[in-house]
């Protein structure tokens, strides 16, 4: 299986990826926790079926020291007690970020409100940006039908 477009190959797509990866270097600068982060970029292309990011951000939480026992969890983390209340209010609201289509009126202030519980204003925000910035690359890679299971981690950079 390979790819509709190679995102790297491609003047524009190449430039327009560099772009967004700028966004997730300052994400990943800001004060969320990776672990928390890689949850929810988890979670997020769970929802999309986006093999390639699930492939990838597997990985590097796994390369960051998270356990195989929660990753496997992710997908039903209402039932799992694996989770801290801050990490289930993001994986909350990255499930309603990601499903605004899904529901009336996007994100419920219930939802964002047990969010703010546990993260601060530049939390919030790398929150907010970590949950669009994965719901881009998730479907750049399924328009494309990027193939999983190749990633290394790292191998970005």
């Amino acid at each position: 299986m390979e790819a509709r477009l190679d995102l790297f190959g491609n003047p524009l797509a190449g430039k327009i990826i560099r772009y967004v990866n700028s966004a997730g270097k300052a994400v990943a600068d800001s004060t969320l926790p990776h672990s928390t982060a890689e949850l929810v970029k988890l979670r997020a292309s769970q929802i999309n079926g986006c093999g390639f990011c699930t492939d990838m951000h597997t990985k590097d939480a796994v390369a960051a020291g998270e356990t195989h026992e929660r990753l496997h969890l992710v997908a039903a983390w209402r039932e799992a007690k694996v989770f801290t209340e801050a990490e289930r209010a993001a994986l909350e609201l990255a499930e309603e970020g990601t499903r605004i289509a899904d529901g009336a009126g996007g994100v419920s202030d219930k939802v964002w409100a047990n969010a703010q519980k546990h993260y601060d204003e530049e939390q919030l925000a790398a929150l907010v940006a970590t949950i669009a910035l994965i719901n881009l690359y998730n479907r750049f890679n399924v328009i494309i039908q990027q193939p999983a299971g190749d990633y290394q981690p790292g191998m970005f950079g």
